[in-house]
């Protein structure tokens, strides 16, 4: 695979394969403003449905057409993730789709490359898989809160790079999301779940310690951005401080892939 100078990409071979490295500046964490707001709550409801609608009836084509899909969450802590993941599902076939939620790895899946247990989950003829976060944990919680090795967080970049490739060249379409919400937004959430009985479950230690690492985090989110974002498995930041604008721009974006 060739590229001309002029389209200012920088590129990393590994394995006989040319990855496209973005450059800093193609999609900038601190250059979306999260405030973004969706207007009215009558256009909101009157939006969502339709959009829904026609994602539903994408569903069921690719089904039909035996197309595969995946459509990767990512965000902060009290971002929306699950939220926007429900209202993408709501009118879709349970029978054509899954969504996988990941938690920390299994003493199995821990015995075995990070990659392997979502090998077990990619989606198969006719299938749109969801994964409410992802492979990218490697790159984010474990580089930062020193769960694995510099160098192999490091090396992961190449080896996602490639497991995606190997996915898109397969015939897999696939879009990744990262929600992003301002620290203020995510402190009210965070208060509002402490409060709430059926969303104190939501909310752990683990959070806050999350919370006190924000740079090292937005720091480890660009380099994510950068080194990972390509034309086969593109990312988005969708503003999240609203969270009816992440909703239906997620399902645009949903549109979009599916289309």
């Amino acid at each position: 695979m060739t590229r001309k100078r002029s389209q200012k990409i920088d590129d990393k071979t590994a394995n006989g394969y040319v990855f496209p490295v973005c450059p800093q500046g193609t999609v900038v964490l601190a250059a979306v403003d999260p405030s973004v707001s969706a207007g009215e709550h009558a256009d909101y409801e009157k939006t969502l449905k339709t959009l829904q609608e026609r994602v539903f009836e994408l569903q069921i084509r690719n089904y039909l057409a035996g197309r595969k899909a995946i459509i990767v969450f990512e965000g902060w802590d009290a971002s929306g993730k699950g939220g926007a993941i429900r209202r993408l599902t709501t009118l879709m076939d349970p029978r054509g789709y899954k969504v996988w939620p990941i938690s920390a790895p299994s003493e199995e899946e821990r015995r075995h490359h990070y990659l392997w247990r979502f090998w077990r989950k990619v989606p198969g003829a006719g299938e749109v898989c969801v994964f409410d976060r992802s492979w990218y944990g490697r790159v984010l919680v474990e580089r930062v809160e020193r769960l694995t090795k510099p160098a192999d967080w490091r090396r992961a970049y190449d080896e996602i790079n490639a497991f995606e490739h190997m996915l898109t060249a397969d015939g897999v379409r696939m879009v990744k999301f990262f929600i992003h919400i301002d620290k203020a937004t995510q402190l009210q959430r965070f208060r509002e779940r402490e409060e709430d009985p059926a969303k104190r479950y939501k909310l752990g230690p683990e959070d806050w310690r999350n919370r006190s690492k924000w740079k090292s985090y937005a720091v480890a989110i660009q380099d994510m951005l950068d080194r990972t974002h390509r034309p086969d498995a593109p990312w988005h930041v969708v503003p999240g401080n609203d969270k009816r604008y992440s909703r239906l721009e997620v399902l645009r974006r949903c549109v979009e892939l599916l289309s």
